[in-house]
């Protein structure tokens, strides 16, 4: 117990705090700020739910990772903490920026800026995962990533919640602005931290920082086992992604104000989220990844049954009953995501090659990301042709083959590669 408190207490914790913080704002800017802006704006849910294709850096990041592993920007930084100071700088200017325009007048510009922000994010999120897997040993992974992950939701509560409650009081042009200030402590933790000592072996030649990761992981797991473990990538996330695409419009549908969404919907799953995601990482120590993705899976899993329960109902003649409602789904939906997500980060973690963290990591959070920007631009055509309440229940089927998939490549009873109290 004494080697989890020491874990758990140590400054590379804090730091993820951090990287978590940073990473999460600027994309749950773009799945709920957004969609609620262009909603405000008079945009249809079928061009919202297009909208998350502007998130294709996401899932293409793994092209330019190789640079980031080879080169750094501000040779005094450091190779991570340049590219991470750099896109946090244009992230700051983007989000701010964005605020001014208006999408029913200045839409193909809108279009280029949300781009332009989700490659600034995608870049960032090179940066950062490698840079807090080198900073964190092997038996930290578990932990350190159950709170980055809880630290990621938390930033979602800025333009989840915050932001919201904002635009029913000011402008949009001061939401945006007040939102971008929230990149500020990520900004200045990049300033203050040290460059990792692993990130000082860079691969010596360009070629060798885009070949060398893909052969390695391929020859290291072999081919057959190495594309099981890309498809369990890409199926782990994906009903609980979709579930989620159009959450904000599905709240409005459902009666409900801005500032309740901020309120309500956004607070009441902070805590289960954060008390269940460090728990979470906590029983990781004991459970180890494998059996962590199985238990936590499970949960992911039925959550998406309270988004079925919700729609089933409709908006709610009690204004005490619908409030209740809200807040049970997405307490539940916080416990459920955030305990999946924690498993899912640290066991892609563990699958990198130390020598070539930023190339492996983009690849596998590329795929994490497909659903996302993908599928889920096919969200608001989906809803519209079959309503919310067999929406749902498409996600929660989406969501078995990755379940079925942890047979092969994290199984049950395989606990050597389990995570260990450290010291």
């Amino acid at each position: 117990m004494a080697g989890r408190l020491a874990a758990l207490l140590n400054r590379r914790m804090l730091i993820c705090i951090f990287t978590g913080f940073a990473s999460g704002l600027p994309l749950y800017l773009l799945l709920n700020l957004v969609p609620a802006w262009l909603k405000t704006e008079g945009l249809s849910l079928r061009a919202i739910g297009a909208f998350a294709l502007i998130q294709f850096p996401y899932t293409w990041k793994f092209l330019w990772a190789p640079l980031l592993d080879r080169w750094g920007i501000l040779p005094w930084l450091g190779r991570r903490r340049s590219w991470m100071l750099v896109s946090q700088v244009g992230l700051v200017a983007a989000i701010a920026w964005l605020g001014q325009l208006s999408p029913a007048e200045h839409l193909p510009v809108v279009v280029a800026l949300t781009a332009t922000l989700a490659f600034l994010s995608a870049t960032q999120d090179i940066a950062l995962d490698a840079f807090r897997r080198e900073i964190l040993p092997d038996e930290e992974l578990g932990l350190g990533n159950a709170i980055h992950v809880n630290a990621y939701r938390i930033a979602g509560l800025v333009p989840g919640s915050l932001s919201l409650i904002l635009a029913d009081h000011l402008p949009w042009s001061q939401v945006f602005a007040i939102t971008a200030a929230f990149m500020l402590p990520g900004l200045l933790m990049t300033l203050k931290v040290a460059e990792p000592a692993a990130a000082t072996g860079a691969p010596r030649t360009l070629r060798d920082a885009v070949v060398e990761p893909f052969r390695e992981f391929f020859s290291r797991h072999g081919v057959r086992s190495a594309l099981l473990v890309l498809a369990f990538l890409f199926f782990y996330k994906l009903g609980d992604s979709l579930c989620t695409a159009l959450a904000t419009p599905f709240y409005l549908d459902m009666g409900y104000s801005k500032t309740e969404i901020g309120i309500i919907a956004k607070n009441a799953g902070l805590w289960p989220m954060v008390i269940g995601g460090i728990l979470g990482g906590i029983w990781m120590i004991r459970l180890g990844i494998n059996r962590a993705l199985w238990l936590f899976g499970v949960v992911q899993i039925v959550t998406i049954l309270g988004f079925v329960w919700m729609a089933w109902l409709g908006p709610a003649e009690s204004s005490a009953g619908r409030l209740a409602v809200l807040a049970t789904v997405i307490a539940g939906e916080a416990i459920g995501a955030g305990l999946g997500t924690t498993a899912f980060v640290a066991f892609m973690a563990r699958t990198t090659h130390p020598a070539y963290t930023a190339t492996q990591l983009a690849l596998f959070t590329s795929l994490m990301a497909v659903p996302r920007t993908f599928i889920n631009a096919t969200a608001g055509w989906l809803v519209e042709s079959m309503g919310w309440y067999t929406f749902f229940w498409l996600c929660f089927f989406l969501a078995i083959p990755g379940m079925l998939l942890l047979l092969k490549v994290a199984p049950w009873q395989e606990d050597g590669k389990a995570i260990s109290p450290a010291g």
